[in-house]
């Protein structure tokens, strides 16, 4: 009995354990990053570093000078951060809802499932890769009408654009189908069509879940990196025409850490400090937006009567009550609800189109280099050799990926497990690790890669090495795997934890013969899928792991490229076209394959758990 108490006991402490690691992982990068930019902040002055328009630091300045050689001002990037981001969400947003609204009530059922998995497909495609196409395709495509050789604010609102457009479309289709059959039903009955229906009653009621569809494309438009250093052109300007070159915040971090001077280095995690406070405040938007969408859904709020009929307790006409009506008359009058039915329709092949381009064209071009330069993916590594090989970058993916999920894997089950199975509602501690979950989840890739530097390479020798991109990755994982898994938990019926209790079965044992079995699909999706962002990213390992393609690293303390570094590198210098090509085509049908593989095991293992052969 004791060594049983005993066991109930250590499982939970081990459980709360990994859920506090969450809590300190947010902690430390919030402190660690702040700690490394008040000296900058006091040096440069808050106001001056936000404001000030001029950004041309000196790397010989110190915080002892009496005085600054160089300007630190960051306002012409936050200008070209948020314009890049208004531009994405004009681009992405509208396209992601149209095609959430195609999925959702125009796809064909037979076509709806291909189509979600596309979606999922665009979802998976690295950063880098978009980056790339921008680079080959895009901007010599608007380089035709374009005074300079396309790069700018538009070439980067596209690129940005298609990339938060699954975001969009993911958790728009989920609300769109979370709205009550009835209210469809009832706007038919009522004599409308099924457009008038769609896009006069549905879309409405789910309003909430798609505005915070569109915050959180906001989060991803404004953390990412890679890809907008590579279409954006990067100079230091404000963003005043769609083809001028203009710099965001996390381009600047990557552009110039790897030779900033003190003060310069101390003012680009400043940087990554306010790109933190805007992450922050995109996601108390996206927690109050979320939250009043459940509310409203689970006391009903939004009904018939909000939707179809007057308020009865006012008689008299207002101003804007007559602005409406007109309004409502000329959308009536022009037949708006077929227009939107046509916007989706397109909006969704506008979506398969965009997939096959991508795919293909780097298919088409980088496929024939694989088998006519077999020493690209086979050969071995010489130093001061004009034949690239990418053998040693993955290598170092590989190693990346299996060390990264040792760690987070565990952390992220863990933690899951706690918040679902030992948690109480409403306590504020578990409201503590949520939303330093949440936090984790939003914090842009830059930062955690910025963290990484000042802390883990610190810590492990000052030199970059694949240890110190392992563990700072590793932090990044954490917020997939135990939300997929927490999912997953919650989707076990209670029914089968009484049954395990009612049996004499203890909390620990139940959980561990019962409970995680059955939430196995949901789990091995999420491992699958962290395997798939660890190959996929970029920005977190140019300054934690190293950026340059050397020989074979024998350990976790060399240092080396991963794939998607590797594709920064060839793709950036011009010399090596071809091979970016083809390693383009490797770390696309790495990616996607693994984003495959999750779907088909999860597919496979619900239908096991159902009972179907």
């Amino acid at each position: 009995m004791n060594i049983t108490k005993i066991k109930e006991k250590t499982g939970q402490t081990i459980f709360t354990v990994a859920a506090i690691i969450c809590v300190i992982a947010v902690a430390a990068i919030f402190i660690f990053m702040l700690i490394k930019s008040i000296p900058a902040f006091n040096k440069i002055g808050l106001f001056d570093f936000i404001f000030g328009d001029n950004w041309s630091p000196d790397r010989l300045d110190k915080y002892e000078n009496a005085t600054l050689s160089g300007s630190y001002g960051i306002l012409k990037m936050i200008v070209g951060t948020l314009a890049a981001t208004v531009g994405a969400l004009l681009i992405g947003g509208t396209l992601g809802y149209f095609t959430a609204v195609f999925i959702a009530f125009y796809c064909p059922k037979k076509l709806k499932k291909i189509f979600s998995s596309m979606v999922n497909l665009l979802a998976g495609i690295p950063s880098v890769v978009y980056g790339f196409f921008g680079i080959v395709f895009l901007l010599p495509l608007l380089a035709n009408f374009a005074p300079n050789n396309g790069s700018g604010l538009l070439a980067t609102s596209l690129i940005l654009g298609i990339m938060i457009m699954p975001t969009v479309v993911s958790l728009s289709k989920t609300s769109l189908e979370a709205v009550p059959r009835c209210y469809y039903e009832g706007a038919t009955a009522l004599g409308s069509t099924h457009s008038q229906a769609v896009f006069g009653t549905v879309t409405k009621a789910a309003k909430s879940g798609v505005t915070a569809s569109l915050v959180l494309g906001i989060g991803r438009a404004l953390g990412e990196t890679m890809a907008v250093v590579m279409v954006a052109g990067n100079s230091v300007a404000y963003p005043d025409s769609l083809f001028n070159s203009f710099r965001v915040l996390t381009a600047n971090i990557v552009m110039e850490m790897g030779y900033a001077g003190e003060v310069q280095q101390g003012a680009l995690v400043a940087t990554g400090v306010i790109l933190l406070v805007f992450v922050l405040i995109v996601n108390l938007v996206f927690g109050f937006i979320s939250k009043k969408a459940i509310k409203g859904a689970v006391e009903g709020k939004v009904l018939f009567s909000k939707i179809f009929k007057r308020n009865e307790k006012t008689k008299k006409t207002t101003f804007w009550t007559k602005c409406k009506d007109k309004i409502a008359g000329f959308k009536y009058k022009i037949k708006m609800a077929n227009i939107g039915a046509g916007m989706a329709i397109s909006a969704g092949v506008f979506a398969g189109t965009i997939l096959l381009l991508v795919i293909g064209f780097i298919f088409v071009k980088g496929a024939p280099h694989l088998f006519t330069n077999p020493h690209l993916l086979f050969g071995k590594y010489k130093f001061d050799s004009e034949q690239i090989t990418i053998l040693p970058s993955i290598i170092t993916t590989l190693m990346t990926v299996g060390l990264s999920l040792l760690i987070s894997v565990p952390i992220g089950i863990c933690t899951a497990v706690f918040l679902n199975e030992y948690a109480k509602k409403n306590n504020f501690f578990i409201k503590i690790i949520r939303g330093a979950i949440d936090l984790l989840n939003g914090v842009p890739s830059i930062v955690y890669g910025l963290f990484g530097m000042i802390t883990f390479v610190a810590l492990i020798g000052g030199t970059s090495s694949i240890l110190a991109g392992t563990l700072t990755i590793s932090i990044m994982l954490l917020p997939t795997i135990v939300r997929s898994t927490e999912e997953s938990l919650k989707s076990v019926q209670d029914s089968l934890r009484e049954g395990s209790l009612a049996l004499g079965a203890g909390k620990m044992r139940t959980i561990f013969k019962i409970v995680l079995p059955s939430a196995l699909p949901g789990i091995m999706s999420a491992i699958i899928w962290s395997m798939g962002r660890v190959i996929a990213e970029s920005a977190p390992f140019i300054y934690t792991m190293g950026s340059v393609i050397s020989a074979t690293p024998t350990g976790y303390l060399d240092s080396n490229a991963t794939l998607a570094v590797a594709l920064y590198r060839l793709s950036g210098e011009g010399w090596y076209v071809n091979e970016a090509y083809a390693t383009a085509v490797v770390l696309i049908i790495l990616v996607l394959g693994l984003n495959l593989l999750a779907e088909l095991i999860a597919g496979k293992l619900n239908k096991k758990l159902q009972g179907d052969k």
